[in-house]
């Protein structure tokens, strides 16, 4: 037993002692109990009982390697020299873990209005995993603290997680940097290139004065699709949803094509190039049309830059424009930038389109574009 401990029991024993004999002492005369001498000695006591209990309970400890009695009556709590000592330890009902790594701040940024949709749950369960020195704290989307975040972070989905400095430190931190954004001393996950669930988009994509439009600039709603023309899921889109909305919704909507796709896939760079050549001579429609239809025919060629210019002759463009636009890749960067945006709104498949803020993507059904449509018209 080490000298320390020797002194704890000793100490616990003397004031069990003293405990003793304060109770066993005699209790003063009922006639003398307000005299000044007796209110002096029962507050004296009463002190004394109330050192004596808190003793006693930090007693109760002794054995323990957690607890030192006279750090407790200090205190201060849990001894540092008997936490040293541990990596675990269990109190009131709960069990306590050391780690060596620092606490690392996670701000949550949500808009309770979106419900379940944008419940963090599931991704704070797998951050608390890899991270289990996390900490979290809610931001509202529509506070200031949370557009402040919005905007400092360029924001597009909620709900968006951002990181203190202290997530360098973190044993995730080296696979996360390809998903980070760092601004200041912070970090933001770019929730939907890391594959994080979104549960609602607060921005929506650009619209530019070059960009492919069908229909009306004055129609209310603006419908923007990423689309890829080797896909045949976007061949059926075209069919069944976008050829009908346009039909339907004539001078109401507008239509704001981006061509987006693998960018490994050198076949359909080139149709959206040539899409691009089609569009500047005013064709964009009648080509469209026809990628989508012929897939088969060009999309496992190795270059189908002839089979376009054939297909640009047969539609009327002159011939002679086209070939050269698409030779040069005259829209090459055009077609950069909207790759960029698609992986900046973290778009993983196609077709994808924006209805306002609404998103929907895959095998898309024109029923649920007609009803987002229909209640946007009506607000």
């Amino acid at each position: 037993m080490t000298n320390e401990k020797k002194t704890e029991e000793i100490l616990i024993e003397e004031e069990k002692a003293r405990i003793e004999s304060l109770i066993t002492a005699k209790q003063p005369d009922a006639e003398d109990e307000n005299s000044p001498e007796n209110v002096a000695k029962e507050k004296d006591k009463k002190i004394k009982n109330l050192i004596s209990a808190v003793i006693l309970l930090a007693g109760l400890f002794v054995g323990s390697l957690f607890v030192d009695v006279i750090q407790l009556v200090k205190g201060g709590g849990f001894s540092q020299r008997a936490l040293d000592k541990t990596d675990v330890f269990a109190s009131n009902g709960k069990t306590w873990v050391a780690f060596s790594d620092p606490i690392v701040t996670v701000e949550v940024i949500n808009d309770e209005a979106c419900g379940e949709a944008c419940s963090p749950d599931e991704v704070l369960l797998g951050l608390k995993q890899a991270i289990p020195t996390m900490l979290t704290k809610k931001v509202d989307a529509t506070s200031e603290q949370g557009k402040k975040l919005v905007a400092q972070f360029s924001v597009k989905t909620i709900p968006a997680f951002i990181f203190s400095k202290e997530f360098e430190k973190s044993p995730i931190f080296a696979n996360a940097q390809p998903f980070l954004d760092k601004q200041g001393d912070k970090y933001a996950i770019k929730s939907a290139e890391a594959g994080f669930p979104i549960g609602k988009y607060i921005a929506t994509p650009t619209i530019n004065d070059n960009d492919i439009k069908i229909g009306s600039n004055e129609a209310k709603i603006k419908v923007v699709e990423f689309s890829d023309f080797s896909n045949p899921t976007d061949a059926q889109t075209y069919k069944n949803v976008i050829a009908p909305m346009l039909k339907d919704y004539d001078g109401k909507a507008q239509l704001i094509f981006k061509n987006y796709f693998a960018s490994t896939s050198t076949q359909a760079l080139s149709a959206a190039l040539a899409s691009e050549c089609a569009n500047e001579q005013g064709k964009f429609v009648p080509f469209a049309e026809k990628l989508y239809g012929s897939q088969a025919a060009w999309s496992k060629v190795k270059d189908p830059s002839n089979i376009f210019n054939g297909y640009a002759s047969s539609l009327g463009l002159n011939y002679a424009d086209f070939s050269k636009c698409l030779k040069d890749k005259k829209y090459q960067d055009k077609v950069n930038q909207s790759l960029k945006e698609g992986q900046d709104f973290g778009i993983s498949e196609t077709a994808t389109i924006f209805v306002g803020n609404d998103f929907q993507s895959g095998a898309i059904k024109y029923d649920d574009v007609k009803k987002v449509i229909d209640e946007q018209l009506a607000k």
